[in-house]
């Protein structure tokens, strides 16, 4: 196998924030000559393949999605539904598994990437076909909220620190319903258990590091409309604000929101999904808002192209929530970063960043009850702006080194390569 090429299947959980890294790692091996077939809704694909940066050698391929009793109509991803809707979008695809077959069958590739489809394992080893969880480290049972509120045995010195609410919440997730009345950490134990040999260190066993995926600059240009709205305001003076396709905010933390950016006195653009409990985002916003932002506060529903907008010189800074995909594309972006995580590994994210890295500023919380105020999130915002202050410039100097040495050349194709190398072995080897 040392000089012949792959052909790799991916099938990552029906949310944006999964399907954009997944993409960004087939361009990385599409580089190195590996041949693609992309399984995804068909609605989604629009939104990602302007960012195949290798259309010959990854095909997109729509997957139809069932209906499932509960979804709305058309309900592809989580964007399309609430989060206690997220499992049912687990169901559809689970519904998948024989269309899944049909297209393994044919077209025969020597991996398939995954996640949440913990079915997948088994259906390759029938196929012949080998499976590679490409995931962030897994929890190895449920948890309760006392479990997260001090680190694990043997956890690197960090700053770290869950409070007594985010270590509920993020319990909670541990032990919800999935579909098929399977939790999400038991989907996550199927999904790994036939590949023990290969896991990390919560199972004792080596793993196969793919290092931090940095996204490739894209080929095409900002769409025309977005070009013209954000060349209005001057270099570097503008705050961007979106939250992923999953995350919606309460009616009064949306007005916190948005009245902490007014506050600061900078421009704005924040793309959010309507606030819970309100028809409209227009509808939740704070009483003459409108009226007094008109010009400066742009408020968009719906996707918006997040690394074509952090690359624009207007942009300056950053508030995200901290998913994995976001937080990539910020670190090689110029924008400061404003961290206001919601949920699960975006709160340790945003720990990371903050404390450890010193690369962004959190927004500051209610310790019992996690609510920021207008004046957290200005303050947070201001602290990132400042000249004068001491934690924004250690911030900003930080996030400069840390861009520069994620694009160092010769960084990623060291562990890219390794990582190529690896799956070689894999392939090599019969377990």
């Amino acid at each position: 196998m040392a000089d012949k090429s792959f052909h790799i299947a991916m099938y990552p959980w029906f949310a944006l924030g999964h399907i954009t890294p997944y993409v960004h790692m087939a361009n990385k091996l599409a580089e190195r000559g590996h041949k693609i077939s992309f399984f995804l809704p068909p609605k989604t694909q629009h939104k990602v393949e302007a960012f195949n940066l290798h259309p010959h050698l990854i095909t997109f391929i729509p997957i139809v999605v069932p209906h499932v009793e509960g979804l709305p109509l058309g309900a592809e991803t989580t964007n399309d539904v609430p989060f206690p809707l997220h499992p049912l979008i687990m169901t559809t695809m689970d519904l998948t598994e024989p269309h899944i077959e049909a297209y393994l069958r044919e077209l025969k590739p020597h991996f398939v990437f995954y996640d949440f489809t913990c079915w997948l394992p088994a259906l390759t080893r029938r196929l012949g076909i080998k499976s590679v969880v490409y995931s962030r480290k897994t929890l190895e049972k449920g948890m309760i909220g006392s479990d997260l509120l001090e680190p694990p045995e043997g956890f690197p010195s960090s700053s770290i620190k869950l409070r007594a609410h985010e270590a509920q919440a993020l319990a909670a997730i541990t032990t919800m319903d999935y579909g098929r009345g399977l939790s999400f950490v038991e989907r996550q134990l199927m999904t790994l258990r036939p590949y023990g040999e290969y896991m990390g260190s919560q199972f004792g066993k080596p793993v196969i590091f793919a290092g931090p995926v940095v996204p490739n600059p894209p080929k095409i240009e900002l769409e025309k409309q977005w070009e013209k709205l954000l060349s209005k305001f001057e270099p570097e003076t503008m705050i961007f604000c979106v939250f992923g396709s999953e995350c919606v905010l309460k009616k009064d933390q949306f007005q916190e929101l948005v009245l902490g950016l007014e506050l600061t006195g900078l421009p704005f653009l924040v793309a959010l999904k309507r606030p819970m409990g309100a028809k409209t985002i227009e509808s939740a916003l704070p009483e003459g808002f409108q009226e007094r932002l008109k010009g400066r506060g742009i408020l968009h529903r719906g996707w918006v192209p997040q690394q074509l907008i952090l690359r624009h010189h207007s942009v300056g800074y950053f508030v995200t929530h901290c998913g994995s995909g976001s937080l990539a594309e910020a670190m090689v972006s110029d924008c400061q970063l404003v961290l206001l995580p919601h949920v699960g590994d975006q709160i340790i994210s945003a720990r990371l960043m903050a404390g450890d890295l010193k690369t962004g500023v959190e927004v500051e919380k209610g310790d019992e009850d996690g609510v920021f105020t207008k004046y957290d999130v200005c303050k947070a915002v201001k602290t990132v702006m400042d000249q004068d202050n001491e934690l924004g410039n250690e911030v900003r100097t930080n996030h400069a080194k840390w861009k520069e040495f994620l694009l160092k050349p010769g960084l990623e194709n060291s562990y890219m390569d390794d990582f190529v190398m690896q799956l070689h072995a894999l392939v090599c080897d019969d377990f």
